[in-house]
């Protein structure tokens, strides 16, 4: 048997499975591809999380959308961040040409374009579907998580919280935060301090420059009302197609504590509300989060510590986290360890640096006997890239440099008319992009300082009244002296004598 030959049996006995999966594309040896040496990823696994990293210009993002795609294909929602705005274009057929009828020749598969369900999801003013929650619905724990707070810090936060679920005072938007951390040491501190011991002023002073801090980046776009139902994001169409939710994140960039803020309340709430799957034959969600650098880059110690912990037991609900980024070193070593399918593309050597970053790289994947990883890492191609993925056992596959299938939707970015079009006729958009502005904390609590304004006001006034009174009614010394017992016995003493002189 031939080294291609055994080569070809190993990718396909490594890549034959009992159940469903996703076809990524065909193997490659001697940097060419054989046709028919399939590079399949079981359905079973896709919630062991994964990575989709490589160097800019490798084809990153069309790996994305090939997956994105086969997985809708197969019923399978997703939620994609787009960061960069080039992934609408998954509501459109893609279309053919002599390269890419080239590369699917070569791969072994045919290309057939296609356009997938699509709804378009914003966490700014930009169009799309308002993603909203609430400061309620974050709590105390993950709220000064994502501020950075000190135990003491956080322990404020946690009394605030309960004296707002004490006295019926919904804490909906970051105005009602602010409004209350003010109330507890002016108006309501002698309250506070019943109830609760004295909280510093120093502390509330910290905690409301943290929140402003949110603010700047955008952060009361995206506290309120009316919140998003995680539910929405599990749909189905008609078809049986899995809906493709893409996050437009394209103006928040330079604003990496919003994208953090919003990550973990989609993961809590997801965690909180899915139910156990167990040994699941196929995921329920799968969520992309491309330019990953973005969450981990900025996160505090604690903020990584709840996306580490998150990673780790999100998956037992079905859910799969997929992290695109330009090299594996961007994301944390405790999250790194937990993802069982990487899809690395080429990485490029330009300084010690680099060199030493593909070296740590090729550690990463299993050992084969037929490549050198480092070498490959260097030699891939665009659109080509190292495929280590899990059986259904939970072992890794046969390592394969991979020629990638084409994205059968459209490999550029919508229209304007497009883009109105696609959100006009979301069902999504109806419901979630009338801003609600409900009584809460900051409404109840200005009225409850009108209150006590006014009872203060009303007892200075009784006391004015009451010392009027005493002033108007108190005798005159001289008066008093003139009306005395004593005063009045002497004088009629002296009309006597005078009488009888």
């Amino acid at each position: 048997m031939s080294n291609s030959e055994a080569f070809f049996e190993e990718i396909t006995q490594g890549n034959t499975f009992k159940g469903d999966f996703i076809t990524l594309g065909s193997a490659m040896l001697n940097e060419q591809p054989l046709k028919n040496a399939f590079v399949n990823i079981p359905l079973k696994t896709l919630n062991r999380h994964g990575l989709i990293a490589g160097a800019t210009g490798t084809g990153k993002t069309k790996t994305l959308q090939v997956i994105a795609e086969n997985l809708s294909e197969k019923g399978i929602p997703v939620l994609l961040m787009d960061i960069k705005g080039d992934l609408s274009g998954l509501a459109q057929p893609g279309t053919t040409n002599s390269k890419i009828e080239e590369r699917h020749n070569k791969i072994g598969l045919p290309f057939n374009p296609k356009n997938f369900p699509v709804d378009i999801l914003t966490l700014s003013d930009q169009d799309g579907v308002r993603l909203r929650a609430t400061v309620s619905e974050f709590g105390p724990v993950l709220l000064s998580r994502i501020l950075d707070l000190s135990d003491t810090q956080s322990g404020i936060v946690s009394v605030i919280f309960k004296y707002c679920d004490d006295n019926k005072l919904p804490l909906l938007d970051l105005k009602d935060f602010k409004k209350i951390l003010q109330f507890a040491t002016q108006e309501g501190k002698e309250e506070f301090e019943d109830a609760y011991g004295r909280i510093s002023t120093a502390s509330t002073g910290a905690i409301l420059r943290k929140v402003v801090e949110l603010e700047q980046q955008g952060a009361d776009l995206f506290f309120g009302e009316t919140s998003f139902d995680v539910q929405d994001l599990l749909r189905i169409n008609e078809n049986g197609l899995g809906y493709i939710s893409i996050l437009r994140l394209t103006d928040i960039q330079d604003r990496p504590k919003l994208f953090s803020t919003f990550m973990l309340s989609l993961l809590a709430e997801i965690y909180t509300t899915f139910p156990e799957q167990g040994d699941s034959d196929r995921p329920e969600l799968i969520l992309f989060i491309d330019e990953a650098h973005l969450i981990f880059k900025e996160a505090s110690k604690a903020l990584l510590d709840q996306i580490e912990n998150i990673v780790k037991l999100i998956r037992s609900k079905g859910v799969g986290l997929y992290f695109v980024t330009q090299n594996p070193t961007d994301i944390s070593e405790a999250v790194l360890s937990q993802l069982g399918l990487k899809v690395q593309h080429a990485l490029r050597a330009f300084t010690a640096k680099d060199r030493k970053a593909i070296k740590l790289t090729a550690q990463n994947y299993p050992d084969s006997e037929y490549y050198d990883t480092e070498d490959v890492l260097t030699s891939l191609g665009t659109g080509e890239a190292l495929v280590s993925a899990l059986d259904e056992k939970g072992r890794p596959t046969p390592l394969a440099a991979t020629m990638m299938r084409a994205p059968m939707s459209r490999m550029d970015v919508l229209t304007d008319s497009e883009l109105i079009q696609l959100i006009s006729n979301s069902k999504l958009v109806k419901k979630y992009n009338q801003t609600i502005d409900r009584e809460s904390a900051y409404e109840l609590l200005n009225q409850k300082i009108e209150r006590i304004e006014a009872e203060q006001e009303k007892e200075k006034t009784a006391k004015k009244t009451s010392s009027t009174r005493r002033k108007s009614t108190a005798m005159h010394p001289v008066v008093k002296v003139l009306t005395s017992a004593t005063f009045i016995r002497s004088v009629f003493g002296i009309l006597n004598k005078v009488m009888k002189k």
